[in-house]
């Protein structure tokens, strides 16, 4: 049973199928940085290695809180590999072992991604009044937008 928090069905529907897709894209991209983690080589790898350590454990930590709003909403969180793969819209990398920077580069592009979804989710939940998911992705959107920028940092020259 969803909690009462005053959204209509269809509002209620719109918010939870926004978060559905918002975390498995999340989820994406977890997978990806730890990936990277494991996988990253060259000159910079041991502060590359670090970084995309203390990314993954964020990102890791975030999943939860999306699950759980999605189930307090009433809908149902997706729960295995195939339901997360039918909602993601956060494309996989063409290169499965790109260079460090290629990394650095894949994980921006999915951050920058992450942000602009989850402004699109802030207006879905605004225009719904759901100020409980407005708040929760607005946090989501800076800790994106900060990752994105440290990423973009990393790539100058």
């Amino acid at each position: 049973m969803p909690i009462d928090i005053g959204l209509e069905d269809a509002a209620r529907k719109k918010v939870s199928d926004g978060l559905r897709r918002f975390l498995a894209d999340s989820y994406v991209l977890y997978m990806r940085t730890h990936g990277y983690h494991w996988n990253v080589e060259g000159p910079r790898f041991n502060s590359l290695h670090q970084m995309f350590e203390e990314q993954y454990t964020e990102l890791w930590g975030a999943l939860d809180d999306l699950a759980e709003r999605i189930r307090a909403l009433g809908a149902y969180a997706p729960g295995n590999g195939k339901e997360l793969a039918e909602v993601a819209s956060l494309a996989e990398p063409t290169n499965d072992r790109p260079d460090a920077d290629g990394m650095v580069r894949a994980l921006l592009n999915g951050h920058e991604s992450l942000a602009r979804d989850a402004r699109e989710l802030i207006d879905l939940a605004g225009d719904a009044g759901d100020v409980g998911t407005e708040d929760m992705i607005t946090a989501r959107l800076q800790v994106h937008e900060k990752t994105a920028w440290m990423l973009r940092a990393s790539l100058a020259q």
